[in-house]
C-alpha cells in the first residue's frame, strides 16, 4: 500500500473509552516509523511511542498505523514530526495527558530522542 496523501488528524479513528473516569495509561509502540530528512533527502528511521491517559475515547490502532505510514515520504525534521504527532493525537483523542517520544536510529554516530508532552488544562 503506497500513500501519497498528506497525514492529518482526521485520519485517526477512536472508540469509546471502556473505563471513563479511571486514571489509567495506554502505551503504544510503533517501531517502524519512517520519514525523510528535508535537508539531505535520506530516509529517517525511528520508533514512535505514545503514552496517554484517555478521556472519553481511545485511539484505534489500525487508523494510527495507516496515519503513521503516510509520513514515509514526508520531508520533516525530528522535532517537527514529534510535535505534529502529538498535536494530531491530542486534537482527535482529547486525552487527559499524553506524551510522544521519538527515538531515532543513529546517524553519523549521533542518536536523537525527542519527547513532547501534553496535559489537559
Amino acid at each position: 500500500m503506497f500513500f501519497t496523501e498528506t497525514p492529518s488528524a482526521d485520519q485517526l479513528d477512536t472508540f469509546p473509552n471502556p473505563k471513563p473516569g479511571r486514571d489509567y495509561s495506554i502505551e503504544i509502540i510503533c517501531p517502524e516509523f519512517t520519514s525523510v530528512c528535508p535537508l539531505t533527502g535520506q530516509p529517517d528511521f525511528g520508533t514512535i511511542t505514545y503514552i496517554y491517559t484517555p478521556g472519553d475515547v481511545c485511539v484505534e490502532l489500525k487508523s494510527l498505523k495507516l496515519y503513521l505510514q503516510r509520513y514515509r515520504n514526508q520531508g520533516i525534521y525530528y522535532e517537527q514530526v514529534t510535535n505534529r504527532l502529538l498535536d494530531d493525537f491530542v486534537a482527535v483523542a482529547k486525552p487527559m495527558r499524553a506524551k510522544v517520544i521519538s527515538t531515532w536510529t543513529p546517524r553519523g554516530g549521533i542518536s536523537t530522542n525527542v519527547t513532547c508532552t501534553y496535559e489537559a488544562g
